[in-house]
């Protein structure tokens, strides 16, 4: 039997427009499957990333509510009792509380001081044209590239020449020198890209400079200053070195230094749940400011890359 050949499509006439069926199918574009492929890459390695990262944080908090029998016979199960009386026996007994609120103190006061201060130097050398504008820029942009190490002889005289040795505001005030350069740095790209226009016309309306900046300009650059507050933040509540040579009384010493002495008192006592329950209270501070402020930081840094 002899088959009939289905005849070919004829192409469409001149001035007919064309179908879907009429063009006809290409390759798919390798663009597209190369794109996949490196999206595929990089999802695994932030989720490779994700896991070491997240791991370690689950292991301490979930080490925090063992006993020490449990923590060194089975360390990767979970506790068979919570045991909250690790947590109150590091906020009582090895003292976490009075340090957990001399570092409140210290950060506090040293986090509104940097932003106040290196908001408004920010501000001047982001706006205004000066003899010495780009000098004193860069001077700040030094102090960033300045190792703290090298400086700690002579801060610890001068601070003791001051009378602030083992002072509170003492403290303060050499992190907000420690934190100056970088929060200056940032701030001035940041105001670099707020518009001039609004400032003009608050001069046109007779306010001062002052008030132009703390109530114009300061609140439209708080994106900048939760992004800068953030890092801030972070270095000083974890600051170790500083306390250390400039904070030896022990009724003032901070979370850093507590933990330290935590460490070395397991050398006597053998107290490893609550050291872990000390290591998580220090801990979880940093982790909720920056799951709050997240959006904030990210918002922060990609404004000040843009005009």
């Amino acid at each position: 039997m002899k088959t009939t050949e289905t005849p070919a499509p004829l192409p469409a006439e001149s001035g007919a427009p064309l179908t879907k069926e009429d063009v006809p199918a290409g390759p798919p574009p390798k663009a597209k499957k190369e794109g996949t492929v490196l999206n595929v890459f990089s999802h695994g390695v932030l989720v490779i990333w994700a896991f070491m990262v997240v791991m370690p944080l689950l292991w301490a908090v979930m080490t925090s509510f063992k006993d020490d029998r449990s923590i060194f016979s089975s360390p990767w199960s979970l506790p068979d009792t919570l045991h909250f009386d690790n947590w109150s026996r590091a906020w009582t007994e090895a003292n976490m509380s009075d340090y957990f609120l001399n570092t409140v103190l210290v950060v506090g006061g040293s986090l509104v001081g940097t932003l106040v201060l290196g908001s408004m130097a920010a501000y001047v050398l982001a706006r205004f044209e000066f003899p010495g504008n780009r000098f004193i820029y860069f001077l700040f942009i030094g102090g960033m590239s300045f190792p703290i190490m090298l400086a700690l002889v002579p801060l610890f005289y001068v601070v003791n020449n001051m009378g602030l040795l083992n002072t509170i505001h003492g403290l303060i005030l050499v992190y907000i020198a420690y934190s100056l350069p970088f929060t200056v740095f940032f701030l001035t790209a940041f105001f670099r890209t707020l518009p001039t226009s609004i400032a003009e016309a608050a001069f046109v309306d007779g306010a001062s400079h002052s008030r132009t900046f703390f109530q114009i300009m300061l609140p439209m650059a708080k994106p900048g200053l939760v992004s800068v507050g953030i890092f801030n933040f972070l270095g000083q509540w974890n600051q170790y070195m500083l306390p250390t040579v400039l904070n030896t009384d022990p009724d003032k010493r901070v979370l850093t230094q507590g933990l330290v002495q935590l460490a070395v008192s397991q050398g006597y006592k053998g107290d490893w749940s609550g050291l872990f329950a000390g290591l998580v209270m220090a801990m979880l501070p940093v982790l909720a400011a920056y799951i709050v402020f997240q959006r904030q930081v990210v918002q922060g840094l990609t404004a000040g890359a843009l005009k």
